[in-house]
């Protein structure tokens, strides 16, 4: 089975499993199963009720069109067909990918799909991470979903891996490797000496960016706490 290594942001290399092909087609018939029924249902329950509103029709149309992007955007990479199969679209880096990823894998199906006779079976069965040209384009990976509770760490190496743990900032996992490798360096430094203005600076671009306001008692603990939530959601969530 293939796969791919996602980064914690301890810098831990976590070996996994890419989703494979066959579970990739089953996921997507499911789904098919899934906005065909509810299409029919739709229309069924419109004309039995004589439901000539274009608006009704219109809505029922998004709905089916938007079901994949929508579904992968509220549910963590997730459509129903994919929740089934256990898998989950992420970014290359094991990151929850932006809107923008999901529109671009969306949009791409057009040439991936049956409108191309299925082209998309072709890069996937290419490349390594089994990838769709619209996963190419949009930086991500469908992986398989693992229980990372049972992987086996010390304490050390996870800030977060406390008894009952509650994370209290959900947009951390929004951060990318990068942005959490500064305020992890910024952390250092304020061990080793008071830089109280440079927390304070990096506090607050960090809660812009996130569009929070954090509830810690000083800017360094909030940091710390972003950090730790970060490692909860890259480990317990993907």
């Amino acid at each position: 089975m293939a796969e791919t290594g996602i980064l914690t942001g301890q810098y831990v290399r976590i070996e996994q499993a890419v989703a494979s092909v066959g579970d990739r087609i089953l996921a997507q018939l499911i789904d098919w199963g899934v906005v065909y029924s509810y299409l029919t249902m739709a229309i069924w329950i419109e004309v039995k009720l004589k439901i000539d509103d274009p608006w009704v029709v219109i809505i029922t149309l998004l709905i089916w069109l938007f079901y994949t992007p929508f579904m992968e955007l509220m549910n963590q990479g997730q459509t129903l067909g994919k929740k089934l199969m256990k898998m989950r679209v992420v970014k290359a880096d094991g990151s929850r990918p932006s809107l923008g990823a999901y529109i671009m894998r969306w949009m791409l199906f057009l040439v991936d799909g049956p409108l191309t006779s299925f082209m998309g079976l072709i890069p996937m069965i290419m490349t390594k991470s089994n990838q769709r040209l619209g996963d190419l384009a949009a930086g991500t990976v469908v992986v398989k979903l693992q229980n990372y509770k049972k992987i086996q760490v010390s304490l050390d190496e996870y800030d977060y891996l406390a008894k009952n743990y509650t994370p209290r900032y959900v947009q951390a996992a929004d951060l990318s490797l990068e942005q959490i490798e500064i305020i992890r360096r910024t952390l250092v430094q304020a061990k080793e000496s008071p830089i109280d203005a440079k927390l304070a600076q990096l506090s607050e671009k960090v809660q812009q960016k996130l569009n929070i306001s954090h509830a810690e008692t000083t800017d360094e603990q909030f940091l710390r706490r972003i950090v730790r939530d970060y490692q909860y959601y890259a480990i317990e969530e993907i």
